[in-house]
């Protein structure tokens, strides 16, 4: 399980083998079932967390109990609450796992340690922070410009494998829709091809 990890940071950041000791050194394994959670609404999250294997998702739960699913993850992927882990207050969000997964957790104490420690650990980190950040611009103009059809046709380019992986319900939500609607939209999707 490790050794995903150890691959994409080789493929991201030209690490010495001391280096890279250390990053192994100070790396937690952990194993979530199906339906499990890695964070629970309320608890303050402290890790950095990178996906080896598996699917999770993090969402909200409104006051009437309805789930607004803010984003998934899957392999090569980091999840978290990166709200709480910076401020320390408890989290707003649940993460749970879709599928049974396997990840790589760094404490944030830790994960800072790597980053003082490691130049090119560091970059690999600002790197993924900066694409995130336009990953989440371009979602937030998806989401108040694209019409429903618009909005599942680009996840469907964005996010090629994830309609099979992940319940059409989460997708919706994902989205911002019904899932009727959703329903409806694959439907004249499919018809069209």
């Amino acid at each position: 399980m490790y050794e995903v990890f150890q691959h994409y940071v080789e493929q991201k950041a030209a690490l010495s083998p001391s280096e890279s000791d250390r990053i192994r050194s100070l790396a937690v394994i952990k194993k979530l079932r199906k339906k499990q959670y890695l964070l629970q609404e309320g608890d303050v999250w402290k890790y950095n967390a990178f996906i080896t294997k598996g699917c999770l998702r993090t969402y909200s739960v409104d006051e009437r109990g309805n789930e607004h699913v803010i984003g998934f993850g899957t392999e090569n992927w980091w999840m978290g609450d990166r709200e709480s882990l910076l401020s320390g207050a408890p989290s707003s969000y649940n993460i749970d796992a879709i599928e049974d997964s396997e990840l790589v957790l760094f404490t944030k104490t830790n994960f800072d340690l790597l980053t003082n420690e490691i130049p090119a650990f560091n970059a690999m980190v600002n790197a993924i922070l900066q694409r995130s950040f336009i990953a989440s611009q371009n979602r937030i103009n998806a989401s108040l410009s694209f019409t429903a059809e618009e909005k599942y046709l680009n996840f469907l380019q964005k996010y090629p494998g994830f309609a099979t992986r992940i319940p059409q319900a989460m997708i919706a939500s994902f989205l911002g829709m019904t899932p009727e609607t959703l329903s409806r939209i694959r439907t004249q999707t499919l018809k069209k091809k």
